[in-house]
């Protein structure tokens, strides 16, 4: 049985800024399991008897070669993709490199990535990240 697709699966997403207020976005890559093509904050699974935060640390890690401290929760949202038979619950944290520089470390997965302000983000093709926006403006706003 697969995660997300024969039952609800959990993916996590790391918000992650620079220091001149740049958003982190990544490029789904051609192996991705869903929406290849698209932009994203970077994350993913949640394994078997890990925490929410450990599973965006080991990602993180693993994906970009980054050590990252978890700030604060943005947002839980319901990523449904009817064209992929995929249903996730993905909660979504601000937060900050601590060491390391980002760099592409499974190519398969991610094609590319940058660092772009809100509006900028905001008019990429984006995944479930539209929302992430949405909240990041909203937060920005005060609301």
């Amino acid at each position: 049985m697969k995660k997300g697709t024969d039952y609800i699966g959990v993916g996590v997403g790391a918000a992650i800024f620079n220091e001149e207020g740049k958003l982190f976005i990544t490029l789904r890559g051609e192996k991705a399991k869903n929406e290849r093509g698209k932009w994203e904050i970077p994350g993913g699974g949640v394994e078997f008897g890990e925490t929410l935060e450990q599973a965006l640390q080991r990602e993180m890690m693993e994906e970009y070669g980054v050590e990252i401290e978890i700030v604060e929760l943005l947002g839980v949202f319901d990523h449904i993709i009817p064209e992929d038979k995929q249903h996730w619950v993905s909660p979504s944290y601000i937060c900050k490199i601590t060491k390391g520089v980002p760099r592409i470390m499974e190519p398969e997965k991610c094609a590319d990535m940058g660092w772009f302000t809100l509006e900028e983000a905001s008019k990429l093709d984006l995944s479930i990240t539209k929302h992430d926006i949405e909240r990041l403006r909203e937060k920005d706003r005060g609301l």
